[in-house]
């Protein structure tokens, strides 16, 4: 199959030789008109200057053949009643009356008289002009007749010229062509790499065109098509990310949930079956196995139901409902609370006053994780302090290495022999989402082996 220069070079060369073809039929034939019409000329010309000398010439047979020698011409004198009295090429005696010619006649009732003739007296094609003028034996005629061979080689000889012309014509019609093929075939070929490169996912590749408008123009189109490309690529690539971010997040919380509930769920069962196969036993143990149920269906409720909230605060599906407090106050109330459920330990509030307002269930959430967890993990005293519009959650428990620093706030993330979280690694991220919604957020600071600090700014919230 030919390519499309190819078709080019063929098309243009065959329309280009076509049109030479019937310029070169038309021309032979409008140059042989010419060549002919010059001749006739060029013997009325003749035919003139030979009436000029006529006047004084006797002798018309000698002047006839005169003629002839000087200029090649056939000249031939006839009489008025179409009698040959001259004549440079043949025996006159020999010849017929040649009152009958065409252009003998022609001359009667014109200027001039021409015909182009065969010559039986000389065996050739003859152009006659003939012309009537006055003399001074009477009114005669002179004729004068050219070859028509010798008009065609003058013609032939023009043609052959122009011939040659016409041929380099044609040698230069396939150079350009055949350049212009090569610079079809370069701008293709930029298009073509172009094109490879972007089916490689290569959207940054250059196309440069440089010689038809046309190209130019498909190239264009074609980079604002690969914008367009790119910028679905890179949508796409984001939305397979957040796809596998979801498919992830799914399978650590199946993960989570399979872990955590394992050991409640594994206690349940136990004590119900201990409690179904000893149909004796006593009250008191039975009441305290199913208090045991209680427990730790009640532990499975509250994983669930910070897992839910977890959720909706990741997706940001709550509602901020902010109002005016003092976080000294609040501070007090977390420690109160958290106070009752580890009876043995210590916690202190070091702060002032200091008036906010932004969503108070919110940020008493994010409190009561961070000294939640610092209850869990040390085993000293835990300070909750206001300082500087600053809230820190202090403790002086083992610490966290610096690997994890990074990482431990994520969702389900576990630090290997310290979770600090033992609700399916939820805490530190909900308090991450939290303060987010609360226009802050969460600053970790660790010691491995001497304590942390777990800390937000509340300046945004603060009245003052």
């Amino acid at each position: 199959m030919l390519k499309i220069h190819q078709i080019f070079i063929l098309k243009f060369l065959l329309l280009f030789a076509s049109t030479l073809l019937i310029i070169s039929v038309i021309s032979y034939i409008a140059l042989k008109s010419i060549v002919v019409e010059h001749n006739k000329n060029h013997l009325k010309h003749a035919i003139e200057l030979m009436e000029i000398e006529l006047e004084n010439i006797g002798d018309l047979d000698a002047y006839a053949l005169k003629v002839y020698e000087k200029t090649s011409l056939r000249a031939t004198i006839i009489a008025e009643d179409g009698v040959v009295v001259a004549e440079s090429n043949a025996d006159k005696a020999q010849m017929d009356n040649h009152a009958s010619r065409i252009e003998v006649m022609e001359s009667n009732s014109q200027d001039y008289g021409s015909v182009i003739r065969y010559s039986n007296t000389v065996k050739a094609d003859y152009l006659n002009v003939v012309k009537k003028i006055a003399h001074k034996e009477g009114q005669i005629y002179i004729r004068l007749s050219m070859s028509l061979a010798q008009i065609m080689d003058d013609f032939y000889s023009l043609w052959i010229k122009l011939f040659f012309i016409f041929m380099g014509i044609l040698v230069v019609a396939a150079f350009v062509s055949k350049n212009m093929s090569q610079r079809i075939v370069y701008d293709i070929t930029q298009l073509r790499n172009y094109l490879d490169e972007v089916s490689s996912k290569n959207y940054k590749a250059v196309v440069k065109t440089k010689y038809f408008y046309e190209f130019l123009q498909i190239s264009l189109l074609l980079k604002n098509l690969v914008k367009k490309l790119s910028k679905n690529e890179k949508k796409k690539a984001k939305h397979m990310a957040k796809l596998r971010l979801i498919n992830k997040q799914k399978n650590d919380i199946l993960s989570a949930i399979s872990h955590e509930f394992k050991n409640p769920v594994a206690a349940i069962m136990g004590y119900a079956q201990t409690i179904q196969e000893d149909s004796d036993m006593p009250k008191s143990v039975r009441d305290k196995f199913l208090s045991k149920i209680s427990s730790n269906g009640e532990k499975i409720s509250k994983m669930l139901d910070r897992l839910t909230l977890s959720v909706k605060l990741e997706n940001g599906d709550l509602a901020i409902n902010k109002s005016e407090f003092d976080l000294k106050q609040l501070c007090h109330e977390v420690a109160s609370n958290l106070a009752l459920k580890y009876k043995e330990r210590d916690i202190r509030v070091v702060a002032d006053e200091q008036l906010i307002f932004t969503d108070k269930t919110m940020l008493e959430l994010a409190l009561i994780n961070l000294v939640d967890n610092a209850l869990k993990y040390s085993k000293s005293d835990v300070i909750i302090e206001l300082k500087d519009k600053k809230v820190s959650v202090l403790d002086s428990g083992i610490g966290i290495r610096e690997e994890h620093l990074k990482s431990i706030a994520e969702k389900f993330y576990r630090v290997d022999k310290n979770r600090w979280d033992n609700s399916m690694g939820i805490g530190l991220a909900m308090v991450t989402y939290v303060l987010k919604l609360l226009d802050s957020s969460l600053e970790i600071s660790s010691e491995f082996g001497k304590g942390s600090s777990f800390g937000f700014s509340v300046e945004k919230m603060s009245k003052s």
